[in-house]
């Protein structure tokens, strides 16, 4: 096991390395720079201020200085966003509020998605299975900005009669706040897992441990969700981990339209701003992020089948 263990660190610092090295090339590879806008200044302005920020070095120098501090611990200051304001301290400033709201997306979307899922495969052929079916396809295939947008239409003052909730999204509206953001960001997720978990448990309940179940007359609760479930959990567990951490540093769009000051909207708005420390910082902390719950979804395989062996091709 800690062999497995320390072989799964150092790939995935490799991984946050090629990461790091692909987004800085073809984030330097993007026409323009961060001085550009309506109002353009002077060149001579323009170079002092590359001067000032290295960004007038040749590129591979920029890139050895830049892994320098990372590996230092230093991801740089704000160059447009909040001028000369670390990244590190506005990433642990905004990650919390996306966190708040992803956390509940994502348990909404399991919490309801894998038992919607053993219900169709219990139910396959009959009506319920068709309606979930339906359902499931509808919500994997709007995209977010649409549900987001439609939901803002209808109950944040389009239609005045269904106005319950707030326009913007604030800690002072209190729980208001969170429906409809962590319902957008949990829908395509929930259906997904549905269909997912649908399809697993049709694969578990054909085998023949479950027909012995059956046989020895278990009641069919204890065969679906202790039996069949288990194995069917494995493909579930495996979108859960990277959808966790995707969901968790914020979705991009959902944050931009209920205006969630997040760590998704200033990922979007250090991209438009071409504020290169922070589209740096914010994609190392979200692949340093996946790699870290692709880890977990391997020990969790453990926990739900302990016949997985981890350490299996560790050698």
């Amino acid at each position: 096991m800690g062999k497995y263990l320390i072989k799964r660190v150092l790939m995935a610092l490799f991984t946050v390395f090629l990461v790091a090295t692909v987004t800085f090339f073809l984030m330097n590879a993007v026409p323009g720079n961060p001085w550009l806008s309506d109002k353009t200044p002077p060149q001579s302005v323009i170079d002092a201020l590359n001067a000032k920020y290295g960004l007038d070095k040749p590129l591979p120098e920029q890139y050895l200085r830049y892994m320098g501090n990372l590996l230092q611990g230093d991801f740089g200051a704000s160059i447009k966003m909040s001028k000369n304001r670390p990244v590190l301290e506005m990433i642990t400033e905004k990650f919390p509020i996306s966190a708040s709201l992803g956390i509940v997306a994502v348990a909404w979307a399991a919490l309801v998605g894998i038992p919607l899922g053993c219900l169709a495969a219990y139910r396959r052929g009959k009506l319920v299975d068709s309606v979930l079916r339906v359902v499931t396809t509808l919500g994997v295939s709007l995209p977010s900005f649409v549900v987001a947008t439609t939901l803002m239409v209808l109950f944040c003052g389009g239609i005045p009669a269904l106005h319950f909730f707030p326009n913007t999204f604030s800690a002072a509206n209190g729980i208001r706040g969170y429906v409809l953001p962590c319902f957008c960001l949990g829908l395509y997720p929930m259906c997904y897992i549905a269909r997912l978990t649908r399809s697993s448990m049709l694969d578990a309940i054909n085998q023949e441990y479950i027909k012995t179940a059956y046989a020895k007359g278990l009641s069919v609760v204890p065969i679906v969700f202790k039996h069949a479930l288990r194995n069917a959990l494995i493909p579930v567990i495996t979108y859960i981990g990277p959808l966790t951490a995707f969901t968790l540093c914020g979705g991009f769009v959902v944050e931009n339209v209920f205006g969630i000051p997040g760590l998704g909207k200033a990922f979007v708005q250090s991209i438009t701003a071409l504020d290169y420390p922070m589209i740096m910082g914010t994609a190392i902390f979200l692949a340093t992020f996946i790699v870290v719950m692709n880890l977990l979804v391997d020990i969790m395989y453990k926990v739900v089948d302990p016949r997985i062996n981890l350490t299996q091709g560790a050698s």
